[in-house]
């Protein structure tokens, strides 16, 4: 006998994923007043609050437990299906969080060798991605940290290695003298976010001194990086697959020779569901294998 209906359960992740109950109810197709009364009956079964109404509404802890809880329940119920040539199993929704150059570079490939998935990708820093993964709010993460994460397994990917870059026009407006850390306080960098620490963590790394306050554009975009850097923007670490060919042929310059940074990435995932995600963990462990660098 099931504990909680999984329709309501549908309806707790849809709200808390979309932010509101409107959204909800387009995403399932019903109206928002099914969604209320679900979420409701929800909570009257679990016996306490699993949404704080609001813009946007989001999941309590019990709520996130829940959500955690049906996200499994789908899984392993796909595996059972998979076991049973009688059954036809429409797509499953796979929650992933994954870092922003790493999409831009080698996920994607992966997952189109994963058919009758429909993925919900959540893009944060290397350095954060993990936390999603923490939280219960996805089956899996693109991660810098190795772990180890309780009830979850890891496994290494290899490096992916960043340029800080620049074009020749911008080096010689703003390095004439040199990259020292003089220059560098002055010239405009590129920061994706407040999460990004690459520029910081490479001028550390080359003995340049511990910047807290560089002048900065703030650029979300991966690809953003490598045009802003081609037109003379500002200077940025950006994945090396994605300007070798901009290097070879002089487009882009390396702000000092041999200074590459290389930044190891981790698949980590809930060991329940393991077995049920297997087919996207080799996916991903091939892609990488092709485009990352071995540790």
């Amino acid at each position: 006998m099931l504990i909680f209906d999984p329709l309501h359960l549908m309806a707790l992740a849809a709200v808390h994923r979309r932010g509101s109950f409107d959204l909800a109810a387009a995403t399932l197709g019903i109206t928002q007043s099914a969604v209320s009364q679900r979420i409701r009956a929800l909570e009257e079964r679990a016996g306490t609050l699993l949404i704080r109404r609001g813009s946007p509404s989001v999941a309590t802890k019990a709520g996130e437990r829940l959500i955690r809880h049906y996200d499994e329940l789908v899984l392993l119920e796909r595996q059972v299906a998979q076991d049973l040539p009688a059954v036809q199993a429409g797509p499953v929704s796979l929650r992933i969080a994954v870092n922003a150059d790493s999409l831009a570079t080698w996920i994607i490939p992966a997952l189109a060798q994963v058919p009758g998935v429909l993925f919900d990708l959540v893009i944060d820093d290397q350095d954060f991605s993990q936390d999603w993964l923490r939280r219960g709010e996805v089956a899996g993460a693109v991660t810098a940290h190795p772990g180890p994460l309780q009830g979850c397994d890891t496994l290494p990917l290899g490096a992916l290695r960043y340029r800080a870059t620049a074009s020749p026009a911008y080096m010689a407006r703003w390095f004439s003298a040199g990259v020292t850390a003089q220059a560098l306080g002055r010239a405009p960098a590129l920061t994706f976010s407040d999460k990004d620490g690459l520029q910081s963590q490479w001028v550390a790394a080359r003995g340049l001194g511990r910047r807290a306050g560089f002048p900065s554009h703030r650029l979300a975009s991966t690809h953003g990086f490598v045009d802003a850097c081609l037109h003379g923007l500002g200077w940025g670490l950006n994945p090396e697959p994605l300007v070798l060919e901009h290097i070879a042929a002089g487009r882009l310059v390396d702000l000092v020779p041999d200074s590459a940074l290389d930044v190891a990435l981790h698949w980590q995932f809930a060991r329940l569901t393991a077995e049920a995600i297997a087919p996207l963990t080799r996916a991903l462990r091939a892609a990488a294998a092709q485009m990352l660098r071995i540790q």
